[in-house]
């Protein structure tokens, strides 16, 4: 069972990393939940380090701090650390694709 505060939904999008002090991490995204994003990334990112990112939802952009709270191989996970606008969006996102996902089961 997994034991996450927020259900994860598939999405797959692309997603800029801003590490502090060093160039942008392009990737793409492969789910998302309210609490946080993971995404396939090429190039390494510390566990532990505070990023920005930057990815497109269908309601608009979404530029967000977050946690890098693990790693798997190429795989990242991303906490969320600020409530805002862009939270706002993310629960919206979350929403539709819940509404969407389940149809097409």
């Amino acid at each position: 069972m997994d034991a996450r505060r927020h259900p994860r939904y598939r999405l797959q999008v692309g997603i800029c990393v801003y590490p502090h002090g060093a160039e942008v991490i392009r990737g793409e995204t492969v789910d998302i939940s309210q609490s946080g994003i993971s995404a396939m990334l090429r190039v390494e990112v510390p566990v532990g380090e505070v990023v920005r990112l930057r990815f497109t939802v269908p309601g608009g952009e979404v530029e967000v701090h977050a946690l890098v709270r693990q790693r798997s191989a190429f795989r990242y996970g991303f906490q969320f650390l600020e409530s805002s606008t862009a939270q706002d969006l993310i629960g919206r996102t979350c929403r539709e694709l819940a509404l969407a996902q389940a149809s097409a089961k």
